[in-house]
């Protein structure tokens, strides 16, 4: 049974970055043919798919949120990392992680608690 844990502050002021890890346990990020995903949910919103990182470690970037968004692996932590700079009221989101393979479509099979992130000053 794979588990994803996302961590980090729930509180990050205007401009800067925020910064979440997902933990993964129960699997390992580096198994063919996983793609490990950060998605957010705005207040009243739809889930928007952020970027992944594959188990090449090869990243990929949702168009609208690529030029301020960052995902990263720790291998031996079995960890990877999410960081979205240049945050404004509008990022405040619950933040997932979660785990995905393609098959005929983008299929997440795991996902993560979700955690609360709130950008104010």
């Amino acid at each position: 049974q794979v588990q994803l844990q996302e961590s980090g502050p729930g509180l990050v002021k205007p401009s800067q970055t925020l910064s979440l890890t997902c933990t993964v346990s129960g699997g390992s990020i580096t198994t063919n043919y996983y793609y490990w995903s950060w998605i957010r949910q705005p207040p009243g919103k739809g889930l928007e798919w952020m970027g992944a990182i594959a188990y090449s470690g090869s990243t990929y970037y949702s168009p609208s949120l690529k030029s301020r968004t960052s995902i990263s692996r720790d291998t031996s932590k079995n960890q990877f990392t999410l960081q979205l700079s240049s945050v404004t009221p509008e990022d405040t989101a619950v933040y997932y992680c979660a785990r995905a393979i393609i098959g005929l479509g983008y299929e997440y099979d795991y996902w993560g608690q979700g955690t609360q992130v709130t950008v104010s000053s």
